[in-house]
C-alpha cells in the first residue's frame, strides 16, 4: 500500500472518528445549553408572576402590559398599618358601633398608616426592575405577555395571566434538529412548546409549566 493511500486512510479514520465523537458530544452539549438558558427564564418568569401577584393583590386585577407592571414595581407602595392596642368588649357595650372611632379618640387604641414601595416589598434592594420584560440570552428580545378574565365550568369569572417565550426562540443558535426533537417533547408532556408562567385559557394557579 502507497504512501499517499495510507495518508488518506488515516485521514478518513481521522474525520469519522471525529464525526462519532460530534455525533455524540452534540446532544450533550445542546443539553446542557438548553439547561443554562431555562434555569434562567425559569427565574425571570417567577419573578413576572411576583410582580403579577403584587399588581392584583392592589388593584384586583393582572396587567397585559410590561410597562405597567415595571412602573407599578418601580413607583407604586402597599400601605402598612400600625395597630396598637385592641377594642374591648366593655368598648364594643359603652359605645357600640363608635368604638373604635371613640377608643381612637381618647387614646385608648393607635392606628397609623404608613407606605413601603413595592419593590422594596417584593424584590431584594438592587433588584433589575427593568429587565423583567426581557428574555435571558435573548438580548433585547421580550416575553409575551398577556391578561384576561376567563370564565370557568361553573359559570365563575377568573383573572388570568400569562407570560410565555418559545422555544425556537430562547434555543436560537442551538442544533436545529435538535430543537425540533424537544418541541415536539415539550408540546406532547405540556402542551407548549417553550416555557411559561400561567395560562391564558384556564386559570391554573400561576403555575410554570414546568412546574406540572
Amino acid at each position: 500500500m502507497n504512501v499517499v493511500v495510507r495518508i488518506l486512510l488515516i485521514g478518513a479514520i481521522i474525520v469519522l472518528m471525529y464525526l462519532l465523537i460530534d455525533s455524540i458530544m452534540n446532544p450533550i452539549r445542546f443539553n446542557r445549553e438548553r439547561d443554562t438558558r431555562e434555569e434562567a427564564i425559569k427565574e425571570r418568569l417567577i419573578d413576572i408572576r411576583t410582580a403579577q401577584v403584587a399588581f392584583k393583590s392592589k388593584y384586583g386585577r393582572y396587567t397585559g402590559s410590561f410597562d405597567t407592571l415595571i412602573s407599578f414595581v418601580k413607583t407604586d407602595s402597599f400601605p402598612l398599618i400600625y395597630k396598637e392596642g385592641a377594642i374591648t368588649d366593655e368598648m364594643i357595650e359603652e359605645w357600640g358601633r363608635r368604638a373604635e372611632r371613640e377608643a381612637l379618640r381618647r387614646g385608648l387604641i393607635v392606628r397609623d398608616t404608613s407606605y413601603t414601595t413595592v419593590l422594596d416589598s417584593i424584590f431584594t434592594h438592587g433588584f433589575p426592575v427593568d429587565s423583567l420584560r426581557y428574555v435571558p440570552f435573548c438580548d433585547d428580545t421580550e416575553f409575551k405577555l398577556q391578561a384576561a378574565i376567563v370564565q370557568t365550568g361553573s359559570k365563575v369569572k377568573v383573572e388570568v395571566f400569562e407570560a410565555s417565550v418559545f422555544n425556537d426562540v430562547f434555543l436560537s443558535g442551538l442544533d436545529k434538529q435538535l430543537i425540533i426533537n424537544y418541541n415536539a417533547l415539550r408540546k406532547k408532556l405540556t402542551g407548549f412548546p417553550g416555557m411559561r408562567v400561567g395560562n391564558i385559557v384556564e386559570p391554573n394557579n400561576n403555575a410554570g409549566n414546568w412546574e406540572n
